[in-house]
């Protein structure tokens, strides 16, 4: 790995464990083994490499939801694909989506959370037009918005379930059958 490399991925662990507001320059740069002129070369400040972990993992995250979003299944196909993509990638980038999601819930003035606030939005946004397209269901735009925001909070809830208690090596697994279940309970709520 090159240095820009180490420095994200030291970065990336650190404020997954203490928090992105709990980690300073210094240790980032002593823990990747560089100085802080390397981490300022790359990404000009702590900020920027937030901002670069940020648009690199959640361009990943964003490409598998615009794929499935745009394909012409029915409203439980469609959620199944959404659960399963936000699934593998919650799982296959499991210190990065943790940390985001933390970042969601941080204090509205925080800089972190002024970051991380057009990805939500961005996520939310794909995911609302999955519900405000489909005719089968009641309500208006702000009640589709509403099943997007209902959705998008179960999906996490199972996701920190899974990742809770693993080992640092141990990836979670969500199978195909609870995913399956997962959609059809959240049907079963926005149907009835």
């Amino acid at each position: 790995m090159d240095n820009k490399e180490v420095l994200l991925q030291v970065a990336l662990d650190l404020f997954h464990a203490k928090g992105y507001d709990a980690v300073g320059i210094q240790e980032i740069v002593d823990k990747a083994g560089v100085t802080k002129p390397t981490l300022y070369y790359y990404f000009g400040s702590k900020k920027g490499l937030l901002q670069y972990l940020l648009e690199s993992g959640y361009k990943i995250l964003q490409e598998d939801i615009a794929e499935v979003v745009q394909v012409n299944e029915e409203l439980p196909e469609i959620l199944y694909q959404i659960a399963r993509r936000f699934f593998n990638f919650a799982s296959a980038h499991e210190k990065f989506y943790l940390f985001m999601l933390s970042l969601f819930y941080s204090g509205r003035e925080n800089e972190a959370f002024q970051m991380v606030l057009p990805f939500i939005e961005n996520y939310y946004g794909y995911i609302a037009g999955v519900f405000e397209r489909d005719t089968s269901l009641k309500g208006d735009t702000a009640q589709r918005k509403m099943y997007a925001v209902g959705f998008t909070g179960v999906l996490n809830h199972h996701i920190m379930t899974a990742s809770y208690g693993m080992l640092e090596n141990e990836m979670f697994k969500i199978s195909d059958e609870t995913t399956r279940e997962v959609v059809r309970q959240f049907l079963y709520g926005i149907y009835s």
